[in-house]
């Protein structure tokens, strides 16, 4: 099982720097495939969440895991928006936007949160269940590769080299690597801690959802990205099925 979360999580930073490496070699990069990305991500976890991960934690440690939730939703909330000072997706080609080292290093440390939670997620997400830690991978996949291209473009449009861009990017793989050997500390510790970790990562996953992807998707200009997040729900609905089918 820890060979598959390593090789789950693995996946999951390439993409971060898959992104990242897109945008150190292409510096426009089209807007709507990331909105569209993100939108189908954003789907895909807030279906993950509301259908599986806060049943299966109010299942798991009772009435206390939505206490969990709320605590994991705040703790996300605390790093992006409170401790530092500028932080969200989509891509930063403007140059009003993020003129300033400081706040590029400010989205980097928001960002890197991020990226830890995402591998603490797939973590404890794997460690409790196969098909559901199958699921939370997913989830995290679909909105890695816009997550490199986001930050890849903010470092850029601080006026960093592009080397920078890569290493940003790295930076975000590494933190999501963290994240997933978690599993170390988690293996060795009973099973209630399990599922309190379980509950907080629903909190997560669903700040994730609807506070850092959601918003983005509604400012588009575009009316697809909006409907592409009800593609991401039945895209969670059908694999869903289709791997409790192959699973069972």
């Amino acid at each position: 099982m820890i060979l598959q979360t390593l090789l789950f999580g693995l996946a999951a930073a390439s993409a971060e720097v898959l992104g990242g490496g897109l945008m150190y070699l292409k510096k426009a990069w089209p807007r709507r495939l990331q909105e569209t990305l993100l939108a189908l991500g954003a789907g895909f976890i807030l279906a993950l969440v509301f259908l599986k991960l806060i049943p299966v934690s109010i299942e798991t440690v009772g009435e206390s895991a939505m206490l969990y939730c709320v605590i994991g939703f705040a703790t996300v909330h605390f790093f992006e928006h409170t401790i530092v000072g500028h932080l969200h997706f989509g891509e930063e080609t403007h140059s009003d936007a993020m003129v300033s080292k400081g706040a590029s290093i400010s989205a980097f440390s928001g960002l890197f949160v991020h990226a830890f939670f995402d591998g603490f997620t797939i973590s404890v997400g794997m460690h409790f269940d196969f098909l559901l830690g199958v699921l939370v991978f997913l989830a995290v996949l679909l909105h890695k590769f816009p997550e490199g291209l986001t930050i890849g473009s903010i470092v850029m449009a601080a006026g960093y080299p592009r080397s920078m861009v890569l290493l940003s990017a790295a930076g975000l793989a590494l933190a999501t690597m963290i994240g997933v050997c978690s599993i170390f500390v988690i293996d060795t510790i009973g099973a209630e801690f399990v599922g309190i970790g379980f509950a907080f990562s629903a909190g997560v996953a669903a700040y994730v959802g609807a506070s850092d992807l959601i918003p983005e998707i509604n400012k588009s200009k575009d009316r697809i990205p909006p409907l592409v997040v009800f593609a991401g729900m039945l895209l969670f609905y059908v694999s869903d099925l289709f791997l409790e089918g192959l699973l069972h």
